[in-house]
């Protein structure tokens, strides 16, 4: 069953509710009763009756927001807050610059022009704080956000992951070649591959031919990649390889250029 209560102090406040209240027992309904903080520890309550209103039954709820959960617009450019500084550099809506004042002043001067008081670089000596036209704020932070995006982009195409092919010593010539052909194309991708080929029990004895397969792979790889670390030593044989750009961006370019020597020779 569901219950919900309004508990007030003052038994002449108004509630929300419609109807007249109904006199329940509520020594064994769960609820908290919020008092106002106060300043000062003599404040005294005329009565310590309470009046409780609940209704029962399902029907529709009203909804409160969460105050604690995040604002999804927060924007901390104009979180002025973030300023600990008194004083503040200042450029104008026309990024003319108006000088080092204190940061009170700053936000006089956006709101008696109707302005919008933007932080352009907050870990500056002293901050630097600029006032926008509403509009030109947005396509500010449109531009601001692009960039971001664009710097994003170049980070993510700049990583490499790595990424492990295995092989066993006595690997036939159909799986070496399915092998070599993943392992050229996560280079082209531009990740590193670490070939791998794990020797277990008495396998150690065809130590020889394990490191002669890897080095066989590394030459069919070719100047696709080189070398960044390897182990020839323990059980688990392995190379690390790394894409070589210059050689792919010249690989594709070779291949944007066919098309077009083909249509020539065509014509």
């Amino acid at each position: 069953m569901a219950t919900m209560a309004c508990v007030s102090l003052n038994p002449s406040c108004p509630t929300s509710f419609p109807g007249k209240p109904a006199r329940i027992s509520i020594s064994k309904l769960p609820f908290t009763i919020y008092f106002p903080r106060k300043s000062s520890s003599r404040v005294r309550f005329r009565s310590t009756s309470l009046i409780a209103v609940a209704r029962y039954g399902g029907g529709s709820r009203r909804s409160f927001p969460d105050v604690r959960s995040p604002d999804v617009d927060y924007d901390p450019a104009l979180d002025l807050d973030r300023i600990q500084s008194t004083s503040v550099r200042l450029l104008d809506e026309e990024q003319n610059m108006v000088g080092v004042v204190s940061k009170s002043e700053a936000i006089r001067m956006a709101n008696n022009s109707e302005l919008v008081l933007a932080i352009l670089s907050a870990d500056a000596d002293p901050p630097v704080l600029r006032l926008f036209d509403v509009l030109d704020y947005k396509k500010y932070k449109y531009g601001q956000q692009k960039k971001k995006r664009v710097q994003q982009k170049r980070s993510a195409a700049n990583r490499m992951d790595l990424k492990e092919l295995k092989m066993g010593y006595n690997i036939d010539s159909h799986d070496y070649s399915v092998r070599l052909r993943a392992a050229q194309r996560i280079l082209k991708d531009g990740d590193k591959v670490k070939v791998i080929v794990n020797l277990k029990g008495r396998e150690n004895e065809f130590r020889n031919i394990a490191i002669e397969l890897i080095k066989r792979f590394q030459n069919d790889i070719g100047e696709l990649a080189t070398e960044e670390s390897q182990n020839l030593r323990d059980r688990n044989i392995f190379i690390v390889l790394v894409p070589n750009k210059a050689v792919i961006q010249k690989e594709e370019a070779k291949k944007k250029e066919t098309p077009v020597s083909e249509v020539s020779a065509n014509v």
